[in-house]
């Protein structure tokens, strides 16, 4: 009698190439170059589109070298596998540490931002109470298991890219209805020649950034697009460059209304006064709540992100697995590393500004960019039998601007990381006795609730 064996469940290729660039939309969000459009404008003079469509040309190379990356390892996607695969375990590491680093900034940023928002609303309230109160209610939520849906995501997506709209056509008419004698006032957000210096815009760039940030995650779902090899490249690179041009309308006609000379009230929250000066107390109040809404939702979500980072380490005895590997036995949730991470959050939101926050966020994920665009020139180039004068050019481009924009990170910045890095590299060489038992593991996927 013949005998018929299943094979295990697998997951759907039901994903098309907008499917794919949808969901990379909706992760990095319509809203993404707003929080921190004060502290670039601050850092660049003003030239905050210019800063923006310079992060973005950084980040298309980088997304190229990502997508042919993801081709090549359809179901890790993460840059530590990349590197480590590639080039050497102990730099994957080094790369996969530096994004425990963004992990657990993440949280912090959400919360310093979500607190500055609150006093636009509330300016009553001391920030250290509205710091509490966002860092207890993202860790509350994820320690009941609560969590938004994708169809809240895409409502949300929704919503934003609705005020969005509003905020175009309100910022036109303020525009239009006040007189600008001035030579060159349109063309003055991409250069303004008594401002602009090379250094400042750099810095800026260097914090602008955190606009893309996210873009890498449509590599994980390598295993459920309906033609990975070509959508997961073409979807990374159309992300990058929708919300490249995306975000550049937006601090366009935010740099139109609010003339470089004048002072933010909160330079953290600099965006919703542009909205207060274009169209009054109610825009200021809707776009407000739109970040507010968007930021506690990526607070949320980056936290549970950086406990389930935690647990996976714990797991694989990369980390103390009797407190990060703990799960609780009636939630089923790693309780304690959301704990560890609202603590954190808390911590940093009380000792460091914003700014700060971005900036150590930026330099772990600068490294790990570089890290990719390196790991994709030796895979497509070096040890390529067969190589074209594209498998050159995107990777060495993407490395050089992702490195001119670590070096011109704040120095604060360069010393933490360095030393977090540091830290790392000793702990990575004290575990595996110099990366000779092993390595450690970075687990960056979507694997299932432990």
């Amino acid at each position: 009698m013949a005998t018929t064996s299943q094979s295990p469940p697998r997951l759907r290729r039901a994903l098309g190439l907008w499917d794919l660039i949808l969901y990379g939309i909706v992760v990095i969000q319509p809203t993404a170059p707003m929080p921190v459009f004060g502290v670039v404008s601050q850092r660049a003079h003003g030239h905050v589109v210019t800063a923006i469509l310079i992060a973005m040309l950084a980040m298309l190379f980088t997304a190229v070298s990502y997508g042919r990356m993801a081709r090549a390892y359809p179901s890790a996607g993460s840059a530590f596998t990349y590197v480590g695969q590639e080039i050497h375990p102990a730099l994957g590491y080094v790369t996969g540490w530096g994004m425990v680093m963004d992990y657990l900034l993440n949280p912090l940023i959400c919360t310093i931002l979500c607190a500055q928002l609150a006093l636009n609303s509330a300016p009553g309230v001391p920030y250290v109470i509205w710091a509490l109160f966002f860092a207890g209610l993202f860790t509350g939520l994820n320690l009941f298991g609560i969590r938004t849906s994708a169809r809240i995501n895409d409502l949300l997506a929704i919503g934003m890219g609705s005020v969005i709209a509003i905020f175009f056509v309100v910022a036109g008419h303020y525009v239009f209805q006040h007189p600008h004698v001035e030579n060159g006032f349109f063309w003055r957000p991409f250069y303004d020649p008594t401002h602009f210096q090379w250094k400042s815009v750099l810095g800026g760039t260097s914090l602008a950034v955190l606009t893309y940030i996210g873009f890498d995650g449509i590599s994980t779902l390598s295993e459920e697009a309906k033609n990975p090899k070509r959508d997961i490249l073409l979807a990374t690179v159309l992300v990058c460059l929708i919300t490249g041009l995306l975000a550049g309308c937006e601090v366009y006609a935010a740099q139109l209304v609010w003339p470089v000379s004048r002072p933010f009230p909160d330079v953290t929250t600099a965006f919703v006064h542009v909205a207060g000066l274009a169209g009054g107390r109610w825009l200021l109040q809707l776009v407000n709540a739109a970040l507010l809404v968007a930021t506690i939702g990526s607070g949320m979500g980056s936290q549970l992100g950086a406990a389930r980072l935690l647990y996976a380490m714990g797991r694989s005895d990369a980390i103390p697995p009797s407190f990060f590997a703990a799960i609780d036995p009636r939630r089923h949730i790693p309780r304690n590393n959301v704990l560890f991470a609202g603590g954190l959050a808390l911590a940093g939101a009380l000792t460091i500004n914003f700014e700060r926050g971005v900036e150590l966020l930026n330099f772990g994920a600068l490294i790990a960019f570089m890290g990719v665009n390196v790991a994709s020139l030796v895979r497509y180039y070096i040890r390529a039998e067969e190589k074209g004068f594209l498998d050159l050019v995107p990777p060495v481009c993407g490395f050089v601007i992702c490195l001119l924009l670590w070096w011109n990170l704040n120095p604060y910045a360069k010393i933490a990381g360095t030393v977090w890095m540091l830290v790392g590299l000793a702990y990575g060489v004290w575990r595996t006795a110099g990366f000779r038992k092993g390595r450690i593991n970075f687990d960056f996927g979507t694997s299932s609730e432990p």
